[in-house]
């Protein structure tokens, strides 16, 4: 079972692949400028370029320690960093806004944007960068969920929030890849080819709400409040005429691919939702709780089943340990279950979960047992916030590396 679980997240990630994703969408027409952002930026820029060999194109991946880049006659990788901008990402913000500044109304520029863009690609607005990377890293910590992290961050950018989309005169094809609850592609990458809905009123009640000071991000947005600065650019906007957004892969599709695996191997697959949002414990509590109401009752559905969810949790960090929301998922789902135990993986598809190598973990049956007989107490490392330290001293986390992927959350379980 354990084989399998790994291999119905491989199968999941190859059916859902970008490249194949991007391939499907690419325009007739061979665009003037490719720009590619995001964790999936060169996998799509990958499918553009056999296309498009000759256009010119800049790509900002998520930097890896020790790679070499390739170079190409007309084309620009700049990595950066993520998920806290560094000057890299200052640097790709800058080279994009210089590019399609100097393009003109008939040309095409094609936009391959992924999860992850918002720190990749970065143009700090009325803070400087230390501001915006201090103020990154307390939402990443204060358990904001990723709408209200956006509402925030398209405030202080002047690439976010449909704002790059008005700094080109160009013809904007934008291919997206969702890697949030309900595919909002004003949440992608915070959205700079998007209209958008939130205010600096709205950034302004998210740093209330978690009580953030940061007194030069609210000298800006209270400006932005008072109507001494410019809003983003709202439905309804003429400039938006222009540009065509367009989603071409989701979490759905991944979960729909790993679906399709479990059925092929004659188990009863259920979707549960690719929407599950809020804190990893509560997410933990309610699938626990299902695994337990099957078992006990049959109900909602007869074992044997596998339960198949996404969307994306979020944790409020309390301790120092090391660990990601799948992680801290699966071991509360395993304090829940105690004994009865199931068969379970959960895994960011970037491979990269949270502040750690994992991509996510694996739980057994017997992980409580072998765990006792290790003398070690899960409760204290779920206390700690440090999942990854269970799952490594367990010898069950999943090791992928980063998979050139990005659409969110997968948690299989196998309830027999």
């Amino acid at each position: 079972m354990r084989e399998q679980l790994i291999a119905s997240f491989q199968h999941a990630l190859a059916q859902t692949h970008p490249a194949r994703l991007t391939e499907q969408h690419l325009p007739e027409e061979a665009p003037a400028l490719m720009v590619a952002v995001g964790k999936a930026a060169l996998s799509m820029l990958e499918a553009a370029r056999q296309r498009f060999p000759q256009v010119p194109f800049i790509a900002v991946p998520k930097a890896e320690a020790g790679r070499v880049w390739p170079h190409f006659p007309k084309g620009r990788i700049l990595p950066a960093s993520h998920p806290v901008p560094d000057e890299r990402s200052v640097e790709a913000g800058q080279a994009i806004l210089q590019a399609i500044s100097k393009l003109q109304p008939d040309d095409l520029l094609l936009l391959l944007v992924s999860g992850g863009g918002s720190a990749l690609m970065c143009a700090p607005w009325g803070v400087d960068l230390a501001t915006k990377q201090a103020l990154t890293q307390a939402l990443l910590r204060s358990g904001a969920d990723i709408q209200e992290m956006n509402a925030v961050r398209k405030h202080v950018s002047a690439l976010k929030g449909g704002r790059l989309a008005a700094a080109t005169p160009a013809r904007i094809l934008a291919l997206y890849l969702s890697d949030v609850p309900g595919d909002d592609l004003s949440v992608v990458a915070s959205g700079p080819t998007v209209p958008d809905d939130s205010t600096f009123a709205e950034a302004l009640g998210v740093l209330d709400k978690y009580g953030l000071e940061f007194p030069q991000v609210r000298a800006h947005l209270s400006q932005g409040v008072q109507g001494a600065l410019a809003e983003s650019p709202k439905p309804g906007d003429p400039l938006f005429a222009r540009v065509e957004n367009r989603l071409i892969g989701s979490n759905q599709g991944l979960l729909e691919a790993a679906q399709n695996y479990w059925q092929a191997q004659g188990y009863q697959a259920v979707i549960l939702s690719d929407r599950f949002q809020g804190e990893a414990r509560e997410l933990a509590r309610f699938h626990a709780n299902l695994v337990q109401s099957i078992r006990a009752h049959q109900e909602p559905f007869r074992p044997p089943v596998v339960l198949i969810s996404g969307g994306e949790a979020s944790v409020t960090v309390r301790g120092s340990g090391k660990g990601g929301r799948n992680q801290e998922f699966l071991a509360w789902l395993g304090f829940y279950l105690g004994r009865e135990g199931v068969w379970a993986l959960a895994a960011d598809s970037d491979g990269i979960d949270g502040n750690t190598p994992a991509a996510g973990a694996i739980w057994q049956p017997d992980t409580w047992q072998r765990a006792r007989e290790q003398g070690l107490d899960l409760k204290t490392f779920l206390e700690q916030n440090h999942s990854h330290g269970f799952f490594a001293a367990m010898n069950d986390l999943l090791i992928t590396g980063e998979t050139a992927h990005n659409l969110n959350d997968f948690r299989v379980l196998v309830v027999a």
